[in-house]
């Protein structure tokens, strides 16, 4: 095995771990990564369209992958919280937010690196909370928002993230802290099949088999036509934390969010990093072959 000693970078996941079958693969993928010192795994909402309980299925869906993982070291964690900002100026106070208020206050530990996979519902309860977090070394990646300009990304709209608190994605924009932003067209392109799940990740362990078979159990649940694949679209934020080399980004003047989830201008001082691609090769390789090598 490659040694490699140097320091980790400290980093948060923050998901809705149960919300879709994609969200397993990234929190994964960051706990097998040995450069990335995980200061906590952040359970959150993910709306009320499929169930009242979001919060606590992003919970037991987190505990079944710690307990599959079997890892030699604790992982901390912190719930989120349970709902949506009511409000931009009202924060949701819960374990989930003020971890992030902890570790972005630490003057001792070099940068953080926080990946929202959702909602930023709990981002946006932080900076409520404590606004003078922005202003340190900071990075937010957040797996979300609709394409920019002309493109377009077949899907729901408003896109699913955004969709589950505006009123958060508002109040994140609009604090100035350091934020690089990977939207549904970007995303969407993580694509895997059936039979590369069957060949690359199912002969694992008990991890690899849940991996790859709660894929296809979200498919025939969610969708009416059959498919044989899935987009694994928060892996990038894991991808960027490894190595933000792997992606092409833009610099985006202030945007904000109307109420449909349609940009609006905003302060332009604001300015942004939105991803426009990211290496799939070196995201979907790196995951495959570190779920190999934890199952020995």
């Amino acid at each position: 095995m490659i040694n490699d000693d140097r320091r980790t970078r400290r980093v948060i996941i923050d998901s809705d771990v149960k919300n879709e079958a994609d969200d397993q693969f990234a929190v994964v993928h960051a706990l097998l990564s040995p450069t990335l010192d995980v200061r906590g795994v952040i359970p959150a909402h993910f709306g009320t369209h499929r169930t009242t309980q979001s919060l606590a299925e992003s919970r037991a869906e987190l505990d079944l992958l710690l307990r599959l993982l079997a890892l030699d070291h604790d992982v901390p964690t912190a719930d989120g919280a349970p709902h949506a900002l009511p409000d931009e100026q009202t924060p949701v106070d819960s374990a989930g937010a003020r971890l992030i208020i902890e570790e972005a206050r630490r003057t001792d530990a070099g940068p953080l690196f926080i990946a929202f996979l959702g909602p930023l519902t709990d981002m946006a309860s932080a900076l409520l909370l404590a606004p003078d977090i922005a202003e340190t070394d900071t990075t937010v990646i957040w797996i979300g928002g609709p394409p920019y300009g002309d493109i377009v990304s077949v899907g729901s709209w408003p896109e699913f993230n955004l969709k589950n608190d505006i009123a958060s994605a508002n109040v994140v924009f609009d604090s100035g802290i350091r934020l690089w932003q990977v939207p549904a067209n970007v995303y969407r392109q993580v694509v895997v099949g059936y039979a590369e799940l069957e060949a690359r990740v199912e002969p694992h362990g008990e991890l690899g088999a849940y991996l790859a078979q709660q894929v296809v159990d979200f498919n025939t649940t969610h969708n009416r036509v059959a498919i044989e694949s899935r987009s694994l679209g928060d892996s990038p934020a894991i991808a960027l934390m490894l190595d933000p080399f792997c992606a092409a980004m833009r610099r985006q003047p202030g945007v904000r969010f109307a109420p449909d989830g349609r940009y609006e201008p905003a302060d332009p001082s604001r300015e942004i990093l939105v991803v426009e691609s990211v290496d799939v090769r070196f995201l979907l390789e790196d995951m495959f072959a570190k779920i190999a090598r934890h199952a020995g």
